[in-house]
């Protein structure tokens, strides 16, 4: 294979990305991106390779969420917070069920661009382009509206580093105190329909009041007052990710500085394609969205590409199915990779495959199929005897109504309510915790399993 350069993906085909008009606009910011300080650092990286290497081996969980995409007219510090918190309260729970490190990776500070199905769209007999995220174009149905805009990588990069910073000062400032979050998992639990979630919530107080008793509290123990927070977006925008790449000084390798976690999606994971001949030339760990459509010799390509000395950490394969369809594909990919030896993490992703189109004409996610999904995606690994490693949700910690069901049960004609979503339909923050809450049980099982299978 021919030596890596980070221009190179523009020698091969290239899809999903928008055509701009302006090349010399296009070429003015690709220049000004280029001097810009990369978001995110090498070692920062490297640390979540490793803890993603820990999770392949069931030492460790990823919980990734955030936004379907994120938007310029909805970014404040408030929904930065609100995702943050619901976020740190799944952990607490999964980090109860799973009795392991659970690794936080938020789509978020540059889940600005979105694949879409079709080149465009036809509004009362008017076709434009599609849109593709705030970073690409506008969502207001006009001509102009639709127009690649380049200048929008520049507000991009703008907004990825506040909701970086502002992420860094929670992480580390005191409010990600594992005491406080634990009093706001007590308040979903509160609900009349939140009974079966009571017990582990008390039991989770009753660790904490026994690591207090024992003087392990927060003033004396500084891992419960940080965590670690990571962000991760889909590589989508080329010309956005190269002028953000940087070599790292330390090791001479290249590293993707748009975000800790780069993936590649279900649309554009080509083997000769653009985005993969990117990916495979930076350090970053990299994600492999896997829908119905891969093939196990698809699978073996690109995991020969992209991880070509199977390093640990490296690939997450993260199945999005659809809900019915996990037991018909993903043992025979769990089976390639086996009798191939590759490190990978697997991780599930419930939301992509169970969209539909409500009777009202709303996209929406049933939350009943979210789950099922959930359910059968740890019993295949529990039939194959293979490792879950984590979970991928779009969730916000706003409370939207744009998935049916969970156990404050919003129906199709509540839709309407509060629909803030610009393109797909997201968990809200009592969904995203009784999510959480059902996943640790599965874990709960998966371990109990273990031991007695070692006893």
């Amino acid at each position: 294979m021919s030596e890596w350069q980070k221009s190179g993906w523009r020698q091969k085909p290239r899809i999903q990305m928008p055509d701009y008009v302006d090349m010399d606009a296009l070429h003015d910011v690709e220049a000004r991106l280029s001097q810009y300080p990369p978001l995110v650092f090498a070692g920062e990286a490297r640390k979540l390779k490793k803890e993603l290497g820990a999770a392949a081996r069931g030492e460790a969980f990823l919980l990734q969420g955030g936004d379907c995409a994120e938007a310029f007219d909805q970014f404040s510090a408030d929904a930065i917070r609100d995702t943050f918190k619901v976020m740190l309260q799944m952990a607490m729970v999964l980090t109860y069920g799973a009795k392991v490190p659970v690794i936080k990776v938020g789509r978020m500070a540059g889940q600005f661009a979105k694949p879409r199905s079709a080149p465009t769209e036809t509004v009362d007999g008017v076709e434009l382009p599609s849109y593709r995220g705030d970073i690409v174009n506008d969502l207001d149905f006009t001509s102009e509206a639709r127009i690649p805009n380049p200048e929008k990588m520049l507000r991009a990069y703008t907004q990825a580093a506040a909701t970086l910073n502002l992420l860094r000062a929670f992480s580390s400032g005191g409010y990600a105190d594992v005491h406080q979050v634990h009093s706001w998992t007590l308040g979903f639990t509160e609900s009349e329909k939140a009974e079966r979630y009571r017990e582990l919530a008390g039991r989770i107080s009753d660790t904490l009041d026994f690591m207090k008793a024992a003087g392990v509290d927060s003033k004396t123990a500084h891992t419960l007052q940080t965590v670690d927070f990571y962000t991760s977006h889909e590589s989508l925008l080329l010309e956005y990710e190269e002028a953000l790449t940087r070599v790292d000084s330390t090791t001479g390798k290249w590293l993707a500085g748009s975000g800790h976690f780069l993936w590649i999606g279900d649309r554009t994971r080509q083997p000769d394609g653009a985005h993969v001949e990117f990916l495979r030339g930076v350090q970053n760990p990299i994600g492999i969205k896997c829908g119905p459509s891969i093939t196990t010799d698809d699978l073996k390509k690109l995991i020969s590409i992209l991880n070509p000395g199977n390093e640990e950490g490296r690939i997450t394969l993260i199945n999005r199915f659809g809900a019915g369809k996990v037991g018909e594909h993903m043992p025979k990919l769990i089976r390639t990779v086996a009798e191939e030896g590759f490190n990978v993490t697997w991780v599930c992703d419930p939301m992509h495959g169970n969209t539909i189109k409500s009777a009202t004409g709303y996209k929406t996610r049933p939350f009943d199929a979210v789950l099922r999904e959930v359910h059968d995606f740890f019993a295949v690994h529990k039939a194959e005897g293979s490792i879950p490693g984590g979970v991928h949700f779009e969730m916000t910690g706003q409370d939207v109504t744009e998935c049916t069901g969970g156990v404050r049960a919003v129906s199709e004609e509540n839709l309407s309510d509060r629909y803030h979503t610009a393109c797909d339909p997201r968990l809200n923050a009592s969904q995203s915790l009784e999510l959480a809450f059902l996943v640790a049980e599965e874990l709960s099982s998966l371990r109990a399993q273990r031991h007695a299978e070692a006893v």
